[in-house]
């Protein structure tokens, strides 16, 4: 069965991506006009009409390494640069995040608040750009059109279907070790106190009700937890109080450079070449040496360092060197090497010198083929 999975995933992932971003650049006191013109070239490449039309049809989730692929593309949508090793950590943590978000969400259709969480945040990122904001406020729109009159049982299916996805996802992250939701093990404790769904009456009491419908008798039980009952319910709006503050912004109240990341994958490495190899290099061919390049050499590149100091950052990238991966902090590199572009350009022009080859009737062969073409004409 194909479902609409892949909107909540981009939107929900996106908007990790974004708060990590935010909030390096402006600890490291990035120029001002540089952190927003990478806030807006990611968002209005992911809020684009055809981007959003292409992830609302109905379709089966990405592999893990093809919805990496289009997210790295969508990285690299503006000035700054990412190294493969920071881009998978840069993933692990949007990943873990929005699994913990999921796994916390109270009811099936409280995905949508959290993503509405995520869009509102967005639409603050842009805020003093009315061209893009436009652009995310129709697709919340879309997202509402498409998304409200499903019913329960149908969020019910969404949800397991991105938790099915990933649960072979353990990495620890020590934002989460530290607050004691997630184990050693890289699996998070969720909690056995606060409210309960909206609608649902705190667990710890049973109730036997005669033949006409009259109580009779009522007793107590221990639930192991401490239940309230439940808050109000947010607002399915475009704009209003989403109560709940799963899917905000966790990093607006912590200090990122203690947000590291280690492995703890149960299934094995995949050990098969990438089928989207093509198109990432052309992608970078194409970001850092083949696509305006006039325009790039004038803007000034900048280094993004998620560790806490430089020492921290050498001493990591010798011991990941040195085959430890443990704890490895994400480094975003946005230096600009010119004989670098030069190279990756000259290696896309070979791969648009080869001959076209006719697609099936079925379409592409690769999953996300579609949507990293639709990108290159962005």
């Amino acid at each position: 069965m194909s479902m609409r999975t892949l909107p909540l995933v981009f939107i929900n992932l996106g908007g990790e991506m974004l708060y990590i971003l935010d909030q390096r650049l402006q600890t490291q006191n990035t120029a001002d006009d540089n952190t927003q013109k990478v806030m807006n070239d990611i968002i209005a490449t992911m809020f684009s009409k055809a981007f959003m039309e292409e992830l609302l049809k109905p379709q089966d989730l990405y592999s893990n390494r093809a919805l990496r692929t289009v997210l790295t593309r969508l990285a690299h949508a503006s000035i700054m640069r990412l190294n493969p090793a920071s881009m998978d950590r840069l993933y692990e943590l949007m990943v873990m995040a929005f699994k913990y978000q999921l796994l916390l969400c109270p009811r099936p259709r409280d995905l949508l608040i959290i993503s509405y969480n995520h869009i509102d945040a967005i639409r603050e990122f842009v805020r003093d750009t009315p061209s893009v904001l436009n652009q995310v406020d129709e697709t919340h729109r879309k997202i509402i059109e498409v998304y409200t009159p499903l019913s329960d049982g149908e969020f019910q299916l969404l949800r397991q279907t991105l938790l099915i996805f990933l649960q072979d996802m353990h990495v620890r992250v020590s934002l989460f070790l530290k607050d004691k939701v997630q184990n050693p093990n890289g699996r998070f404790a969720l909690s056995t106190t606060g409210p309960v769904p909206h609608g649902t009456e705190v667990p710890g009491l049973i109730r036997m009700f005669s033949g006409n419908g009259k109580e009779w008798k009522r007793w107590e039980f221990p639930t192991g937890g401490s239940y309230t009952s439940s808050i109000r319910v947010g607002s399915f709006e475009r704009f209003g109080d989403r109560v709940s503050r799963i899917g905000t912004n966790m990093y607006s109240v912590t200090q990122p450079e203690e947000t590291h990341t280690s492995k703890n994958y149960s299934q094995k490495a995949n050990s098969e070449p990438n089928p989207l190899a093509k198109e990432e290099l052309n992608l970078l061919a194409r970001l850092l040496g083949g696509m305006k390049v006039q325009n790039r050499n004038t803007e000034t590149g900048f280094r993004v360092n998620l560790f806490a100091t430089d020492q921290e950052e050498e001493e990591a990238g010798a011991s990941g060197a040195n085959g430890d991966q443990s704890f490895q902090v994400i480094n975003i590199q946005a230096t600009q090497d010119v004989q670098v572009n030069t190279e990756l350009a000259r290696i896309a022009g070979e791969f648009t010198g080869e001959p076209e080859q006719t697609e099936s009737p079925e379409g592409p062969s690769n999953k996300g083929d579609d949507l990293l073409a639709m990108m290159d004409e962005l």
